[in-house]
């Protein structure tokens, strides 16, 4: 089994090598290529579910598979991956919006299909060593892979200021890689200083004893890495940017996977390696959640560009991931593991349905759209669906996932849970803006466009009915998580002063 943790990521780098090789002369065989590359990881990872754990439950859970070989013995460095509940949801969720990134631009990128498909690929074989990496070195190598081809992803497929985005991009997520690189060899040193051994291998270095103040400013570095990530404000001022001017496929790989990395990030790395730390900041890490949640939904309500709208909504949903983090509680926890996939569906969703509605309008003003129900009915029914998960209507993953981060936070710390709350009522009022602005009222600009096409429904149609599956049944992926946030939980309340639950 652990021969297929290097398939899931070796796949990808080689089929989008193939890829680049198939040329531009044949862009159908490249898409195909990508579907029969990425339908392949798919079955392999499903070969995962519903396993029992084969090792002992080190490091945050209880794992299936773990792969460890030499690779630089000189410097502690080790080709090493493993998964385990937490890592599987998130290889299945990138596996399954790799698919409909593709199908969304079957039609949106005709130039440089090949290269398009060689960087769209190597993203996801990047986002998926960043979930199953166990060395920090080579964690930080897989969380350096994603950053290049998304650059390219924006700057040659993007809209009118792609280059200013892609720019912005790499300065943010750069910055903020250097300075985790850095938290990285501090953490290794400090190992080595404490036991002779020189390792960034994550089993190893936890525990390692670290002096109080120490331990904060490497937490930090991590933490900011991932913050940026995540999006948290105040660091989030590239994604608006990003979101706006990248391709419809590079807005759902932002949206759906590589912001999760950031919260993947926090739940693997910084609160387990650092869990008196991590205590310590707990109500600066909080409050940024809410100050999150407000503020991107204030800022959505504000927006005229409807995918701009959409891409603050993603700052206010991603608060509440960070609220739920910090909490400590076991409702929080797995609440944020379902605002994870949640927001991956729902947002995706509804940066493909923009994506299809620009691409026949070639407007995304709110002021000149208007009246689109009753020229495109299964658009705008797609459309309500996906916005009522946006605000959180209940029998949709979205509701459950953020009722249990409120409900968790609010036994943890109530005054941040309740100004938090205040976000529903937020995101209702954008939502319905949304409706009201493009789907409603009199069609002044007599707009007579085709409604979705077969390819562009089974690929919403999949989201949607994931949506409503995960939030009438969302059991197998609390099941899946449970034991690393139940050894989360536990590295936390060692640490110090939480009892646990």
């Amino acid at each position: 089994m652990a021969v297929i943790l290097v398939l899931l990521i070796g796949l990808p780098l080689l089929g989008g090598l193939a890829a680049l090789a198939a040329g531009d002369r044949r862009p159908q065989l490249v898409r195909w290529l990508s579907v029969v590359v990425l339908a392949a990881d798919l079955v392999l990872a499903l070969t995962f579910w519903g396993r029992a754990p084969l090792l002992p439950a080190d490091g945050g859970g209880a794992w299936m598979a773990v792969l460890k070989a030499s690779w630089i013995p000189a410097l502690g460095i080790s080709f090493q991956l493993g998964i385990d509940g937490l890592s599987l949801l998130m290889v299945l969720l990138t596996i399954l919006l790799g698919l409909l990134s593709v199908g969304c631009s079957w039609s949106e990128i005709t130039e440089r299909v090949a290269f398009f498909h060689f960087n769209l690929l190597w993203i996801l074989a990047g986002i998926m060593g960043v979930f199953l990496a166990l060395d920090l070195f080579l964690f930080y190598l897989f969380w350096e892979l994603m950053l290049v081809p998304m650059y390219f992803l924006i700057g040659i497929w993007g809209h009118e200021k792609r280059l200013y985005a892609s720019v912005k991009f790499f300065i943010f997520t750069q910055g903020a890689g250097l300075l985790m690189l850095l938290a990285i060899l501090g953490l290794a040193f400090a190992h080595r200083r404490a036991t002779g051994v020189l390792t960034f291998d994550y089993f190893a270095l936890l525990g390692t004893p670290i002096a109080r103040a120490a331990q904060m400013w490497l937490m930090l570095g991590f933490f900011v890495g991932f913050a940026v990530k995540l999006p948290a404000v105040p660091l989030h001022t590239w994604l608006p940017d990003a979101h706006t001017e990248a391709p419809t496929a590079g807005s759902v790989v932002l949206a759906g996977l590589l912001l999760k990395t950031g919260a993947y990030g926090l739940l693997r790395f910084a609160v387990p390696l650092f869990p008196e730390a991590s205590l310590a900041w707990t109500p600066v890490a909080m409050w940024m959640g809410v100050a999150g949640i407000l503020y991107g939904a204030l800022m959505a309500f504000g927006q005229k560009d409807l995918k701009r709208l959409v891409a603050y909504t993603s700052v206010s949903h991603l608060g509440f991931v960070l609220l739920g983090i910090y909490a400590w509680n076991a409702l929080a926890l797995q609440g944020v593991v379902l605002q994870m996939i949640a927001h991956g569906l729902s947002t995706g969703g509804l940066f493909i349905l923009v994506g299809a509605l620009s691409e026949r309008t070639h407007t995304r003003d709110l002021d000149q759209l208007g009246g689109l129900w009753a020229v495109v009915p299964r658009m705008g029914g797609i459309g309500m669906v996906l916005v009522m998960a946006s605000l959180g209507l209940p029998g949709l993953v979205n509701f459950v996932a953020e009722f249990l981060i409120l409900l968790g936070s609010f036994h943890s710390n109530r005054l941040p849970a309740i100004f938090a709350a205040l976000g529903l009522v937020a995101a209702t009022v954008y939502s319905l803006w949304i409706m009201q602005r493009t789907w409603h009222g009199a069609n002044e600009r007599g707009w007579r466009i085709g409604d979705l096409r077969a390819r562009e429904l089974l690929v919403l149609g999949t989201m949607i009915v994931l949506l409503v599956w995960f939030g009438l049944w969302p059991q197998p992926v609390l099941d899946a998580a449970r034991p690393v946030l139940a050894r989360l939980q536990e590295a936390v309340a060692v640490a110090g002063t939480l009892p646990m639950e």
